[in-house]
C-alpha cells in the first residue's frame, strides 16, 4: 500500500468565504447545492477506490437529513503536517483546496466537483464528524457551525480535537454531515437524485460496489456492475432496437490519460454520445468527443473501403453520416483537467483530442481487424448509407425551408406575433398550444419584449422520424423560422432571435404531451438551447379561489389544501381545464407578468437520464412507456409533469 501522510497534502487558500458565497464553490443553494455538498466527500471516496484502494462505498442518507459516507480506502491522514502543524484530517476540512491531488503521487486521477473539497462540505453543515481508521486505530474529529458575540456564523469550527478512540483492523474513512439550513432552507438531501447518481458511478467503475441506504423508507440498493460501460450502455438502450448483438468497447492508457468507450449502433435516427472526465458529467462535450467521433469517422470509413464497400470513386461517407443511431459512453481519467462552457461541464484540454482520437484509431482498426466483427462494420455501414441519403435529402429540405421559412417574407409571419424589441437578451418567445390561448396571449403580452407563437395542431414527434421528415411539419418549420438559429449541423445559438423560449400548455395530458414533443424536438436538434438555459417551461394556475374580492391562484392540486384552510368557509373555486379558459388580464397576472409568474428553466443535469426518459416517453417501444407511466405518472397532477427545480 503506498503511503499516503499530511505532508503529501497541498494548502492553495483559507476558507471563511465560502458560506458568505456558497454559490461560488457549489453552483447554488437550490437542490443542486445541497446535493453537491455531498458528492464532494463521495467523489473523494471514489477517488481513492480509483486509483486502488478499496472497492466498497456505503451512503446512508438518515431520519433527521444528515448522510454518512463510508468507504474502505487509505483513510484520510492523521499526522501531523510540517508546515502547518495540525494533523491532515484538520487541514482537510478546514482549509480551502487542500488535498493530496495537486500533484500525481497520491493520486494518478482524481475527479471531485471540480476540486473545492471536503472544506466546502463541512463550512456548509450544521455539523461534521469524520471517523479515520487507519494503522490499527480508529480516530475521530468533529466540526460545527457556530455563531461569534455579533451574531455571525462560522462554519467548519473545529469542535473536537482528533483524537484515537479505540482500536480497529479496517481502514477507510466514515464522514457524517447535516446540511445547514441557514444556507439551503427548504432544500434537501433526496433519495432519488442520490440513487441515480450512484447507479452512474457503478457503471463508470467497474466492479465497485455502492450501497444506498435509505432510513427515512427503510430501504437498501446496490450497485455493483463487473461489466462496467458494457453494462451501462445496454441499460441506456434498453428500450431501443440494436443493429448488433453485443455492444463494441475499446480501451487504451498512456501516461496522459485512460480512455474506454463502449458503443452501440440502434435502428433509431439520432445519436447520444455521454462522455465523462474522472466520473464527471461533461454535458456540453468537450475535446475528448470531438477525439472520439473523428476517430470513429476515419476507421469505419478506411474498414469500408477495406471491404469494397466504399469505392475508390466514391466519397468518404462524413461524420454527420456515421452519427444516426450511435449510442456510445466514453470515459476518460487524466490530470490537469481544464473546464470551460456555460456550466464548467465541457472539457477544454486541447492535447486531449488528438490523443483520443489517436487512441480511437488503434483500437477501433485492431477491433474491426477480426474477421468475426465485420459483419458488425456491415450492419453500421448499412445504416450510414441510409443517414447519407437522409442527410441529402434533408439538405434540400433545409433549404426550401430557409426560402418558406424567412420571417420578413413567408406566410409564417402571419402565426408570430412578433415584439418590438430589438435586443434579442431581452426577448421572450412564448409558445402556446391552441389560437384561443393564443388571442389571449397576444391580448396580455407586453409588445415591448414579449412575442406570441400560437400552435395550431401538435407538432411532428422528433423522436420517431428522420430530420427531412421533422422539416415537413409545418409547426416546427413555424418555430425554428420564429427562433432564426436554423436546426441541425446548421444551428447558430447567436442568431436566436429570443434568450427566453417559453413553452404554454395547459396543465393536463394534452398540454403535458405537447410540452414533451417540443422538448424533445429542442433536446435532439436545438440541444444548446437547453444547456445553455434558453427553454422555460410556463406555469399556468389550476385554480382560482376567491371570498369577497380576494383572489389567490393554485398551481398544484398539492397546494390547494392550504389555500382552502385559509380563507375558510364562503369561498368559491373556479378549476381551469385550459389557457383558453383565462380572460387576457388573469393571462398576464398569473402566467407572463415577470413580477408574478412562475417559469421553470429546463435543463441536462443528468444526460445520460435524459436520454433514457426521453427513448422511453417519445419512442416506439410501447410497453416500456406503459410501464413507466403506471409507476411514476398520475395525470390528475400538474407536479408530475415536470421535475421543477429551478424556477425564475
Amino acid at each position: 500500500m503506498g503511503s499516503y501522510n499530511a505532508k503529501d497534502l497541498v494548502v492553495l487558500e483559507g476558507l471563511d468565504a465560502v458560506r458568505l458565497r456558497p454559490g461560488m464553490y457549489i453552483g447554488s443553494t437550490g437542490s443542486k447545492g445541497v446535493h453537491h455538498i455531498l458528492w464532494e466527500i463521495v467523489d473523494n471516496s471514489i477517488d481513492e477506490i480509483t486509483n486502488g484502494y478499496g472497492g466498497h462505498i456505503t451512503v446512508t442518507l438518515h431520519k433527521d437529513g444528515s448522510a454518512t459516507v463510508e468507504d474502505d480506502g487509505r483513510g484520510i491522514p492523521v499526522d501531523i503536517h510540517p508546515q502547518y502543524k495540525i494533523s491532515g484530517a484538520e487541514l482537510v476540512f478546514t482549509k480551502l483546496h487542500a488535498g493530496g491531488k495537486f500533484d500525481s503521487h497520491n493520486y494518478s486521477y482524481s475527479g471531485g466537483l471540480h476540486g473545492v473539497g471536503a472544506s466546502v462540505t463541512n463550512a456548509l453543515s450544521e455539523y461534521l464528524n469524520c471517523q479515520i481508521a487507519k494503522d490499527g486505530k480508529l480516530y475521530e474529529i468533529c466540526f460545527e457551525s457556530i455563531a461569534d458575540k455579533k451574531g455571525k456564523v462560522h462554519g467548519g469550527v473545529k469542535c473536537k480535537d482528533l483524537t484515537c478512540i479505540g482500536k480497529t483492523d479496517k481502514t477507510g474513512t466514515k464522514i457524517t454531515f447535516m446540511p445547514d439550513k441557514r444556507i439551503f432552507g427548504a432544500n434537501v438531501l433526496e433519495s432519488g437524485v442520490i440513487k441515480k447518481r450512484l447507479k452512474e458511478l457503478a457503471f463508470l467503475n467497474k466492479g465497485l460496489e455502492l450501497v444506498f441506504i435509505d432510513e427515512k423508507e427503510g430501504k437498501e440498493s446496490i450497485y455493483k456492475f463487473d461489466g462496467g460501460l458494457v453494462d451501462f450502455i445496454n441499460y441506456l438502450n434498453d428500450a431501443k432496437t440494436p443493429l448488433f448483438k453485443n455492444p463494441i468497447f475499446v480501451e487504451a492508457e498512456d501516461d496522459r490519460l485512460k480512455m474506454a468507450v463502449a458503443i452501440v449502433y440502434t435502428t433509431d435516427y439520432t445519436d447520444s454520445v455521454f462522455s465523462y472526465v474522472n466520473n464527471i458529467p461533461t454535458t456540453e462535450g468537450g475535446t475528448h468527443e470531438v477525439g472520439f467521433r473523428n476517430g470513429l469517422t476515419k476507421v469505419l470509413n478506411l474498414v469500408a473501403r477495406k471491404l469494397n464497400i466504399l469505392k475508390e470513386k466514391d466519397d468518404n461517407l462524413l461524420g454527420e453520416d456515421y452519427k444516426e443511431g450511435l449510442s456510445a459512453v466514453l470515459s476518460i481519467k487524466m490530470r490537469d483537467i481544464e473546464f470551460e462552457g456555460q456550466t464548467k461541464t465541457k472539457l477544454g484540454n486541447p492535447e486531449v483530442k488528438g490523443i483520443v482520437e489517436g487512441m480511437i484509431i488503434k483500437e477501433l482498426t485492431r477491433f474491426f481487424d477480426k474477421k468475426e466483427n465485420l459483419s458488425i462494420a456491415q450492419s453500421i455501414f448499412e445504416k450510414a448509407k441510409e443517414a447519407q441519403k437522409a442527410r441529402l435529402a434533408a439538405k434540400k429540405a433545409k433549404e426550401v425551408t430557409r426560402a418558406k421559412n424567412s420571417i420578413e417574407n413567408s406566410s409564417l409571419v402571419g402565426k408570430l406575433a412578433n415584439c418590438s424589441g430589438k435586443k434579442p437578451e431581452l426577448n421572450e418567445l412564448f409558445i402556446v398550444e391552441g389560437d384561443s390561448a393564443g388571442g389571449s396571449a397576444k391580448q396580455a403580452r407586453d409588445r415591448g419584449y414579449q412575442a406570441i407563437l400560437p400552435l395550431k395542431g401538435k407538432p411532428l414527434n422528433a423522436e420517431k422520424k428522420r430530420l427531412e421528415q421533422v422539416l415537413a411539419n409545418e409547426e416546427i418549420r413555424t418555430i425554428i423560422a420564429s427562433l432564426g438559429t436554423g436546426i441541425g449541423e446548421d444551428f447558430s445559438l447567436k442568431d436566436l432571435k429570443f434568450y427566453k423560449v417559453i413553452i404554454l400548455s395547459d396543465a393536463d395530458q394534452d398540454g403535458a404531451h405537447i410540452r414533451a414533443i417540443l422538448l424533445t424536438f429542442f433536446y435532439r436538434y436545438m440541444k444548446e438551447l437547453i444547456t445553455n438555459g434558453h427553454v422555460y417551461i410556463g406555469l399556468p394556475p389550476l385554480y382560482k379561489v376567491e371570498k369577497k374580492g380576494e383572489v389567490e391562484y393554485v398551481y398544484s392540486d398539492r397546494e390547494l389544501p392550504a389555500v382552502i384552510k385559509k380563507f375558510g368557509k364562503g369561498y368559491s373555486i373556479q378549476r381551469y381545464k385550459g389557457l383558453g379558459e383565462m380572460n387576457p388580464e388573469q393571462l398576464w397576472e398569473t402566467t407572463m407578468d415577470p413580477e408574478k409568474r412562475t417559469l421553470v428553466r429546463v435543463g441536462v443535469d443528468d444526460a445520460a437520464n435524459a436520454e433514457l426518459l426521453i427513448t422511453t416517453l417519445m419512442g416506439n417501444d410501447i410497453d416500456a412507456r406503459k410501464k413507466y407511466l403506471a409507476q411514476y405518472v398520475d395525470f390528475n397532477k400538474q407536479d408530475n409533469f415536470m421535475n421543477i427545480d429551478e424556477r425564475k
